[in-house]
């Protein structure tokens, strides 16, 4: 038997299935899908399996054969091998990278050289005192300056180097106790104990009160505060046995606080929106449906109603949510209408907790997966729906290799298993909206909230008009008021900031000069917290000048305003006030969003004030006001996305208001009043938005209606990178139809980032059936020339920016 073998190799040269013999032992085991230890060149890789064959082209006596089976169970479908293949013409991204995005960082491969020593007799002083008489000893335990001594004795044969290949992450185990049944027994073992050993006794009396059962080890240790010796010393004497047992890691600490109660009847807009849905589950229909609501309109219960019937079918369902603090609030909803058939993943999880929840999934432990982005490729056998939740959102986009949308692979993936796709948003992406304006996707509308109340009152104000009037505060006079109000009558306000940071940018007002990145072309941030400056590309941080490095002028400022600015004034204008800060700088610790989530809901606070994690999702009845600092913000960057994610941005944000009894206010504080996002976004209308953006997008020729790839290079020398995004530029008109339009190259908007200068090409195009061929030659030419002079170059199909 022969198994087609994709290793653990990203290199175009590579980027292919390899033949291997597959051993007599393994040959009744081995299947598409599983894991494989397989010698190559000169060391062993992890691979998959993603075939087998009788024959092979290859010459039997070059074949070599599988090293080791890692997997006695395929960790991956033959649905996902398939996926994998289309992800890779889709993305153009090598095959491997595709198999492993769908796996837990767990089962990744962890490299390990060793050495094995074979004449230990011949081993030099200084090596024989490292090995001490051990016969496998790890690479790294010698040191860099060993390294070479090593390479002779490995060519005379004194010891040989292996690389070794491991699972990242194991399964976690604990030791159980289990007590014998019989009480006779444990009274001979009690009569035969000398009288100092009071601490077996006492031990022997607890069991009694267990006989028969198994506890874990550390449990019964805790809970007689007895010894590990004294432990032993009774199970050697046949009082009870011990064993190693899986156990699985758990990954929440507990549920959020409940925020709306036993749910109503269904509206009567969620009642026609399930009962189109679930005609599709039951026919096994893969129809992609665009369930578009306003904020509090319950589609989350639209969402429950359809699992439930997917679940009575014994079928299973994915939930995807944007943000991983979103997470908390809604896999908490989803635990206690499922119980325990639900399993999380997201990247707040431990690599060991993402392994255990996969492995309950692979196991058909549970039938509903909620998580972000990567939870698309749960190893489900017999989905019935596929949810994406604010499926605007661009966070459903990877960013890196493969570069895929969980909506393109929930859509394939539904294909596959016959199941409806419910795309859910009160602000749906225009490509999607446009797909369902023409019967490519049905369209649901959820016009009002479930519980009848009213959207929130919004009121906009112009920030040119506060400095006028003398007010130079981050915070408008309606605003302060509103938060007065709400602190006077024990409700709460949720304060939306889209940057963190305690300023954006330090300026010398003599020169005008702000403190750069010198790495890249972009202003360093002022964290207040460390007192430091740092740079949120690369990473660099220095300390704050005193003055300034141009002029050396000491009238340097902070301008803008960052969350713990914000923080800071609150304190000062309200010195009674609560306040939680949610922002990355808050959140980077493990369980950070959840504890904070918990804190605001158990009303441990009166103000959350956050960035655009806090913008959509949060759902607690006592939330009356929200105020929004710098609604235009993204409406300065050059992307043609600005208004579309602005208006978004606005009316997610403010349906966070009054979505249970009490009624809802929200301030919108902007610069620029005027624009049609922001005006819009006030009443969140979203048809005569999305009327007025499409005349836009088709003037300029952006999507949905016109396709666009951006291709990105960088380097280090600024004339190497712009002659090759010149010559890649060349190439592809020469290539491409006459109506594609090849746009650069030019300088990406950030030009340089960690010393490297970025140049890029946009393609746009209505269709382009040369497209795949041509970029696929492209990448030809890129791997075998232009890589081996350290050019970087990453093709995104369909990005979610362009920067």
């Amino acid at each position: 038997m022969i198994a087609e073998v994709i290793t653990d190799v990203s290199a175009h040269p590579v980027d292919r299935p390899f033949d291997y013999a597959v051993p007599d032992g393994i040959a009744e085991v081995i299947e598409p899908g599983s894991r494989v230890r397989v010698p190559f060149g000169n060391r062993k890789v992890l691979g998959f399996v993603t075939g087998l064959k009788e024959e092979s082209d290859v010459p039997a006596s070059r074949l070599k054969p599988v090293d080791e089976l890692l997997d006695p169970e395929p960790v991956l479908t033959e649905e996902m091998l398939r996926l994998a293949d289309w992800m890779r013409e889709t993305t153009l991204c090598f095959e491997i990278d595709a198999l492993q995005v769908m796996l837990p960082s767990a089962l990744r491969a962890k490299y390990e050289k060793t050495v094995h020593v074979i004449n230990p007799e011949k081993l030099p002083h200084e090596l024989a005192e490292i090995t001490r008489d051990r016969r496998v000893v790890a690479v790294k335990e010698f040191g860099e300056g060993l390294l070479p001594v090593l390479k002779r004795l490995a060519s005379e044969g004194t010891v040989s180097i292996e690389t070794a290949v491991r699972q990242r992450t194991n399964i976690k185990k604990e030791r159980v106790l289990h007590i014998i049944g019989e009480a006779g027994r444990l009274d001979e073992i009690r009569g035969s104990l000398p009288k100092i050993a009071s601490r077996q006794a006492e031990l022997i009396n607890w069991m009694e009160e267990h006989i028969g059962m198994s506890v874990p080890s550390k449990d019964v240790m805790e809970a007689t505060g007895t010894t590990r010796a004294t432990l032993n010393a009774l199970i050697s004497k046949g009082a009870a046995m011990e064993t190693e047992e899986e156990v699985y890691r758990k990954p929440e600490a507990g549920l959020m606080p409940e925020n709306g109660g036993i749910p109503g009847p269904l509206t009567d807009e969620q009642a026609t929106a399930v009962g189109t849905i679930s005609g599709a589950v039951d026919n096994r229909r893969d129809e992609t449906f665009l369930l578009h609501g306003v904020t509090g309109s319950g589609k989350t219960e639209v969402y429950m109603q359809v699992i439930r019937q997917v679940l009575d079918q014994g079928r299973e369902a994915i939930v995807l949510v944007p943000e991983i603090s979103l997470t908390p609030q809604i896999t908490s909803r989803f635990k206690r209408r499922f119980g325990p058939l639900v399993a999380v993943m997201h990247s707040g999880l431990s690599a060991g907790e993402k392994y255990d929840e996969w492995r309950k999934v692979q196991r058909g432990e549970v039938k509903v997966v909620v998580g972000a982005r990567s939870a698309v490729f749960a190893p489900f056998r017999n989905l019935g729906v596929i949810i994406l939740d604010e499926e605007h959102e661009s966070s459903y986009k990877q960013e890196d290799s493969p570069r895929y949308h969980a909506r393109d692979v929930a859509i394939r993936r539904a294909e596959e298993h016959g199941c409806p796709v419910i795309l859910g948003s009160a602000t749906p992406s225009l490509e999607s909206y446009a797909r369902a304006k023409k019967g490519v996707y049905k369209l649901l509308t959820l016009a009002e909230r479930a519980k009848k109340q009213p959207l929130p009152e919004v009121q906009v104000v112009d920030m040119r008009e506060e400095l006028k009037n003398g007010n130079r505060s981050m915070f408008s006079v309606a605003l302060a008021e509103a938060i007065r109000h709400r602190l006077d009558s024990g409700e709460q306000t949720v304060l939306f900031l889209n940057r963190r940071g305690y300023s954006s940018f330090v300026l010398c007002r003599d020169c005008g000069t702000s403190v750069q990145c010198p790495n890249c072309d972009i202003s360093l941030t002022y964290h207040r917290a460390t007192e430091r400056l740092q740079c949120h590309y690369c990473g660099h941080e220095e300390r704050v000048p005193l003055t300034c490095p141009e002029c050396e002028s000491e009238h340097i400022r902070f301008f803008g305003t960052g969350t713990q600015k914000v923080q800071e004034e609150l304190h000062r204008l309200f010195p009674e006030a609560r306040v939680l800060r949610m922002d990355v700088d808050t959140t980077r610790q493990k369980g950070a969003h959840e504890r904070l989530l918990r804190q605001f809901g158990d009303g441990e606070a009166d103000i959350l004030l956050g960035t655009q994690m806090i913008a959509k999702g949060l759902d607690f009845p006592n939330i009356t006001l929200v105020g929004v600092l710098s609604a235009d913000t993204m409406l300065r960057l050059a992307d043609f996305r600005a208004a579309e994610k602005t208006f978004q941005l606005l009316t997610q944000v403010s349906g966070r208001a009054g979505r249970h009894e009490k009624e809802g206010e929200v301030v919108v504080q902007t610069y620029a009043p005027e624009h049609y996002a922001v005006e819009l976004a006030k009443d969140q209308a979203y048809e005569p938005f999305y009327a007025i953006e499409m005349g836009n997008r088709k003037r300029y020729a952006y999507p949905p209606f016109y396709f666009v790839t951006l291709i990105q290079f960088s380097h280090e020398d600024l004339m190497k990178v712009s002659e090759v995004a010149g010559n890649a530029a060349r190439y592809l008109s020469g290539k491409l139809g006459p109506d594609t339009v090849i746009i650069g190259p030019t300088a990406a908007e950030v030009a340089r980032v960690n010393n490297r200068y970025r140049y890029q090409c946009l393609i746009k195009y209505k269709k382009e059936p040369k497209l795949a061929g041509v970029l696929t030659d492209l990448v030809k030419i890129y791997r075998s020339s232009w890589m081996k002079e350290g050019i970087t170059m990453s093709i995104d199909m369909n990005p979610s920016t362009i920067s």
